[in-house]
């Protein structure tokens, strides 16, 4: 766990917690600046084809969301900054009203086949898309420019790898397809020699 991370979330009733069960708690040390994301989560996020949002509510309620778009579709613009485009919706408005009040926000990006997980914590704004076109070019496919409502901008703050421990593998369609598609091809072929085999001679 990257320090900053562990110092954000090591409040004083989760060390009392740690205190209570296990005898001792993990005091982090200070942590002089954010952390910046390094080619190796780059990478990771560029392949994501979703990922859960968090926000909180102005009432102190925490609100999960899923999101999801062509893997990609979660932007690095920079090693300290995430955007996204917002699409035109069910216009509930959850997550854009509750940045607007407590920019705080944790992502939660999975990669079930290779039993993977990254939590991300940033400060999150919202733009108008109508204002900021150069930007919906940047984040938004061009197929998708047209109903992009809005954009997520995310200043990183830390992150953190999670062990893979009880992450269930599952696979998508297209990752089904792709393994089997070698297998499909080998019975395509020895159905095909088969074939010419048993022709009459």
């Amino acid at each position: 766990m990257a320090e900053r991370y562990r110092e954000m979330v090591s409040t004083p009733a989760v060390l009392e917690a740690q205190q209570h069960y296990f005898g001792k708690a993990r005091v982090p040390a200070p942590a002089s600046q954010d952390d910046r994301l390094t080619p190796e989560e780059a990478m990771f996020i560029a392949t994501r084809d979703s990922f859960y949002m968090a926000s909180v509510t102005e009432t102190g309620w925490p609100y999960l969301q899923h999101r999801g778009g062509p893997p990609g579709f979660l932007k690095v613009l920079s090693p300290s900054e995430l955007a996204f485009a917002d699409f035109r919706g069910n216009r509930q408005m959850l997550s854009t009203g509750n940045v607007s009040v407590d920019d705080r926000v944790s992502l939660f990006l999975m990669d079930y086949p290779n039993k993977e997980r990254l939590k991300i914590m940033g400060h999150a704004k919202v733009l108008d898309a109508r204002e900021h076109p150069d930007l919906v070019k940047k984040v938004a496919p061009p197929e998708m420019a047209a109903l992009t409502e809005r954009v997520f901008v995310i200043q990183v703050v830390s992150f953190d790898w999670n062990c893979p421990q009880y992450i269930t593998p599952r696979y998508t369609a297209e990752e089904v397809e792709a393994a089997v598609a070698p297998m499909r091809a080998r019975l395509a072929e020895l159905e095909a020699q088969l074939a010419s085999q048993n022709k009459p001679k």
